[in-house]
């Protein structure tokens, strides 16, 4: 009897020293290197916020930049196609400028001299009747005197030069005063330099 609680105390034993071979040793860590590991994970962290963060405000700088440049281009637009949409009309075989015409090309200075960038191309016309070289010659006479005003009126001579079409290129077809009327005029071509 002796042996077998020799054997059972010896089998105890053993079964205790399994058992405890067997549990795992927890490795001791380091609180100061958790904690690193911690702050670590969390630069990491605000620095990839702050990436995406950057990166929403660049798009959004991008977008903010857009806008502003096609709301410069649709105002240039604007302006001319104000300019381009308004024309100097003269009397029958006159080159003088009427006092609606005076005007007129006041308002189109007003708008050369706020954009500078504007160069112009002032085209002077005349209705059908007459030469083919009289109707030249007046032509140019009637966009030299819409340069000389604009001239006059501030607009650098080297922001416009000026054309004569004659009668080559009417703005109403037809043989009546009325279209007579609309043809005896001075356009402008509006570039941007």
């Amino acid at each position: 009897m002796k042996n077998l609680v020799k054997l059972a105390l010896i089998s105890s034993a053993a079964c205790l020293m399994l058992v405890a071979c067997a549990k795992k040793n927890q490795p001791q860590t380091d609180p100061a290197a958790e904690a690193g590991a911690a702050a670590t994970e969390a630069v990491d962290a605000n620095a990839a916020e702050s990436q995406v963060n950057a990166d929403s405000l660049a798009a959004e700088q991008a977008r903010l930049d857009a806008e502003r440049l096609e709301a410069e281009r649709a105002r240039l637009e604007a302006l001319i196609n104000q300019i381009m949409s308004e024309d100097v009309y003269f009397d029958f075989d006159r080159s003088e400028l009427t006092e609606k015409a005076k005007e007129l090309l006041a308002q189109v200075g007003e708008l050369l001299i706020k954009e500078q960038r504007f160069t112009i191309t002032i085209e002077g016309h005349t209705d059908a009747r007459g030469t083919e070289d009289y109707n030249f010659t007046l032509g140019a006479k009637r966009a030299m005197k819409v340069k000389e005003f604009l001239s006059a009126y501030g607009i650098e001579d080297a922001r416009m030069e000026s054309v004569s079409y004659g009668k080559e290129a009417p703005k109403v077809e037809g043989a009546t005063e009325e279209a007579y009327s609309q043809n005896r005029r001075a356009n402008f071509r509006v570039n941007i330099k």
